[in-house]
């Protein structure tokens, strides 16, 4: 436990799926502020070492991977966080590995929360038809013709899911997370 936290999410098992690309503040801050609730968190990537995030205008720090995608089962965690960034997402969609992950994790009925361009995951895995999300207002037109109904809202939740627009919005996001694991209070 964080002198800034709790307990509240001890023996929670959190997946971060990202790769180079993803923006820092949307993996770091959701990381952190999981980690000070008590939870274990695995950054998973598409390569072992580090992957380097993108820091609003330029290339930002490195994060160091824990696991590679190819060795994860979804059995293994309790949530799955998807951050943005452009190319972090663009990277993964096309990546059968990781939208077969993300997918599985969905239809588990486990919380997964995308941020900001997240939600292209969500789409390239099918999972979103008939549901509400929010995300980066680029990804409107993509999420209305996967069959979703988007949001300009700071976080939604619809179901399982959950979904907010950009950095902003994280102590929502970080919030309803951790809700989604241990219920409202």
């Amino acid at each position: 436990m964080s002198i800034f936290g709790s307990d509240s999410l001890k023996g929670k098992t959190i997946a971060i799926v990202a790769t180079d690309g993803f923006e820092q503040s949307e993996l770091e801050k959701p990381k952190k502020y999981l980690e000070d609730e008590g939870a274990e968190i695995h950054v998973i990537s598409l390569k072992s070492g580090s992957i380097k995030g993108w820091d609003e205008k330029d290339w930002g720090d490195k994060v160091s991977v824990d696991k590679v995608i190819g060795d994860v089962k979804v059995a293994e965690y309790d949530a799955l966080v998807l951050p943005g960034g452009q190319m972090n997402p663009d990277i993964l969609r096309t990546e059968p590995a990781v939208i077969s992950f993300i997918g599985e994790f969905v239809r588990s009925g486990k919380p997964v929360a995308a941020i900001c361009h997240g939600p292209w995951l969500l789409i390239e895995a099918d999972v979103v038809r008939g549901k509400k999300l929010a995300s980066w207002p680029s990804l409107k037109t993509d999420i209305k013709n996967a069959g979703a109904h988007w949001v300009d809202e700071t976080v939604v939740v619809d179901g399982n899911l959950i979904t907010s627009r950009n950095p902003q919005d994280i102590p929502n996001f970080n919030e309803k997370i951790k809700e989604a694991l241990v219920g409202k209070k």
